[in-house]
């Protein structure tokens, strides 16, 4: 049997490793990545979770970030997501000027008509045709799923 000694001092030692854990858990917390880890993109056909390590970096598809990413600049710093530029405005209209960012005949007309939805599939199918990698594009529900 246990004496009460014996106990008393098991749940002090208890104690003090829970606030030591606590404690080193905080002060040594994980540091945030330079680059996202995974993004949910919300769609109605399905939520489709794309994991950017696994497509970027040493080990991923992609070497260099402007083969998805584009923008005038050419530096690190200019890479944004396509929603901080491409968004509607709140009540549904065009943008006023495609020029604020596309100088005269960089601009692809016919690629101006088409939806997010279509850039999307454009995209990242014909990187998965040309890389002949991931699902293909009869597999919706690789790529869409219910979350």
């Amino acid at each position: 049997m246990v004496s009460e000694k014996e106990r008393k001092f098991a749940y002090c030692f208890a104690t003090v490793l829970f606030v030591v854990g606590v404690l080193c858990y905080t002060a040594f917390s994980a540091q945030k990545p330079d680059e996202p880890v995974r993004l949910m993109y919300e769609n109605v056909g399905g939520n489709v979770l794309f994991d950017h390590q696994v497509h970027s970096g040493e080990s991923g598809y992609v070497d260099s970030c402007y083969a998805c990413h584009h923008h005038p600049e050419e530096s690190e710093d200019a890479i944004k997501a396509c929603t901080d530029c491409h968004t509607l405005p709140e009540d549904g209209s065009l943008p006023a000027l495609c020029m604020d960012c596309h100088e005269e005949g960089d601009v692809d007309t016919e690629n101006m008509k088409k939806s997010r939805m279509d850039t999307y599939h454009l995209q990242c199918a014909g990187c998965h045709e040309t890389e002949e990698a991931g699902p293909g594009p009869d597999d919706c529900k690789a790529c869409h799923l219910k979350y």
